[in-house]
């Protein structure tokens, strides 16, 4: 999904271009790089060390089509490798296959079509040797030169280590033709900020997105800010926030993530590096050249990062870079990196409630870490499954023999429990179509909480399917019925409370942490308290008065003396029960709200 902008677990980044010859493509710690066998280079986004020091040595320096040569990678310990063969130029396709001597170290890829023509890790555990044998094809070229790239960690990496060259028989030696060595590619300047951002211009210059809402980077540390200065034909970016690891933002066409244009500024030894990026669908945002961005700068202090760069409105023919002219929903998230390598966003990321024009008149906006369905989707389950089936139970329960004077041709009390189970089954209902508005389909990233949420809609429906066919009073099928449905409520209620721990700690809802989970035990703790008092009482009540039914859910339907007595403490407990559920109540309302 597209709120998510930089951050999953196991996150990967992307490298721009560092030779002229390779286009970017993924790493994975899995050694899952098929899209790397062109160019070799893991995308992390960094320069490529000199003076490897892994070898590749070989059994034989000569073969025949159809041989199988031993090859051996070696060296220091290092974390990730990929291993090729390729003709004298280098630039063609992989050559011949490989078979795995330890398939628990090392996996084949398919690599230009060709099976098995690479080799790759299979975890980022540290290897000191890798040993395959390599098969001549039947149309082998004369000479054949194995090059492997090689990982240390995250942001230390060497690129095509040259191996040695194999010959077949009777041909004439390989001569190594003078190096032409193409010019690596000039990176933009970046320099150190002297002094602060401010947001003196927000709504008058500068397009400002802000939360809180008309914070200062200047004077607040715990200020999320991002503006846009227009100019000519460029716009000036200007990013700040507390962060340990990263700051991103982006530009998005909707709500979710994939094909959107993304910015991402660093922490890596001290230093900043700020690195335009792109995403494509719910996968890991590919980090492309910092061709594109003019003017970078950035500032630590105080445990705020900033940075800041200029880019064109517009990119004539450029991939991955949008048309600022455009109006889009603006992403800014932040999260933790370790070497230049950044994991899953701290809290939901910050979105705009509206798509917008940065480059047109200059406002000053917020945004929400949740959007306004999925607030709604919370509120209603919190008010169906803490109030009003809370309240309900307990009508029905206890308050039988002491609201039994009738409305609108019922019981009291079966008429108030009606309103408010038919009312929780309704807000349920509501509530339970909203994600599925909002996503446009089943969310196959929220765990167990949207089965057990069908489970409890299944249940409440159930419930109400009972409730319409209940027999008459003195049926034989009566108490099946109560039993039935006595089951399903309370299992309903059950389920109801464990999807609602579950939906706490989703990042759509994002509500504060830790207090949310000592609130909701607290809520749990306040409703067992409260049908544990009135049990005893109703218990105390009717051995008082001798009259004690077998089991002790169904009290006599006489207005007894004792019950009479005892009418005031029942009425003066759910007085109290319902000021305390209505407390928990707000405490996760204001929360969401505030979202």
């Amino acid at each position: 999904m597209k709120r998510v902008i930089m951050a999953v677990p196991g996150f990967t980044l992307g490298a721009f271009i560092l030779l002229l010859l390779v286009s970017s493509v993924a790493n994975y710690p899995s050694g899952k790089v098929t899209k790397s066998c062109h160019g070799m280079i893991p995308e992390h986004g960094r320069t490529p060390q000199s003076d490897p020091p892994c070898y590749i040595s070989v059994s034989q320096t000569t073969f025949r089509p159809g041989e199988q040569i031993k090859v051996t990678l070696s060296g220091p310990p290092f974390k990730g490798f990929l291993l090729e063969a390729r003709d004298e130029n280098l630039t063609g396709p992989p050559i011949g296959s490989f078979t795995l001597i330890d398939s628990q170290v090392s996996q084949l890829l398919t690599c230009e079509d060709i099976q098995g023509s690479a080799v790759s890790h299979t975890s980022p555990s540290n290897k000191r040797e890798i040993k395959v044998y390599w098969n001549a094809p039947s149309s082998a070229p004369n000479h054949i030169k194995f090059l492997a790239t090689v990982v240390e960690k995250y942001n230390i990496y060497w690129v095509m280590i040259p191996g040695p060259i194999i010959s077949q028989p009777n041909v004439l030696p390989f001569t190594t033709p003078k190096a032409t060595i193409a010019p690596m590619p000039t990176l933009p300047p970046v320099s150190q900020l002297t002094k602060s951002f401010n947001a003196s211009d927000c709504g008058n210059k500068k397009f400002c997105i802000r939360s809180p809402l008309n914070c200062d980077p200047e004077k607040e540390l715990a200020c999320v800010f991002l503006s846009f200065t227009r100019d000519a034909k460029s716009v000036m970016v200007e990013m700040s926030g507390p962060s340990k690891g990263y700051l991103s933002f982006a530009f998005s066409h909707d709500q979710w993530m994939g094909d959107d244009d993304a910015y991402v500024c660093i922490l890596e030894d001290q230093t900043v590096h700020i690195q335009p990026s792109h995403l494509t669908g719910r996968s890991h945002p590919v980090v492309d050249s910092r061709d594109p961005l003019e003017d970078m700068a950035w500032r630590l202090a105080d445990g705020v990062m900033q940075c800041s760069f200029r880019r064109n409105i517009t990119f004539p023919g450029v991939k991955n870079r949008f048309d600022l002219n455009a109006s889009y929903y603006i992403f800014l998230a932040d999260g933790a990196a370790d070497h230049g390598r950044i994991h899953k966003h701290s809290q939901q990321p910050l979105i705009t409630y509206d798509k917008y024009n940065v480059t047109g008149y200059p406002e000053n906006i917020g945004g929400s870490h949740s959007l306004f369905l999925l607030k709604v989707h919370g509120a209603l389950m919190f008010v169906a499954w803490m109030t009003t089936v809370s309240v309900g139970v307990l009508i029905a329960r206890f308050f039988k023999p002491v609201w039994l004077k009738p409305l609108f041709g019922d019981a009291a009390w079966f008429q108030v429990h009606r309103m408010l189970m038919l009312t929780t089954s309704a807000l349920t209902f509501i509530a339970f179509l909203l994600p599925f508005i909002y996503r446009g389909g089943w969310n196959w990233h929220a765990g167990y909480h949207p089965y057990l949420g069908c489970i409890v809609m299944i249940l409440a429906v159930l419930q109400l399917l009972s409730a319409a066919f209940r027999p008459p009073l003195h049926d034989p099928r009566r108490q099946m019925f109560k039993w039935t449905h006595w089951s399903m409520g309370t299992a309903a209620r059950i389920i109801a409370v464990a999807t609602m721990f579950l939906g706490m700690d989703l990042p759509g809802l994002n509500l504060p942490g830790p207090w949310k989970t000592y609130t909701m035990i607290g809520f749990v703790a306040w409703h067992v308290g409260t049908e544990i008092v009135l049990e005893v009482h109703t218990y105390r009540l009717s051995r008082k008065d001798e009259i004690l039914d077998d089991d002790r859910i169904q009290i006599l339907q006489s207005f007894t003396a004792a019950e009479a007595e005892g009418y005031a403490f029942k009425k003066a407990v759910l007085a109290i029960y319902v000021c305390g559920n209505l407390t928990f109540l707000t405490m996760f309302l204001s929360a969401i709200n505030h979202l």
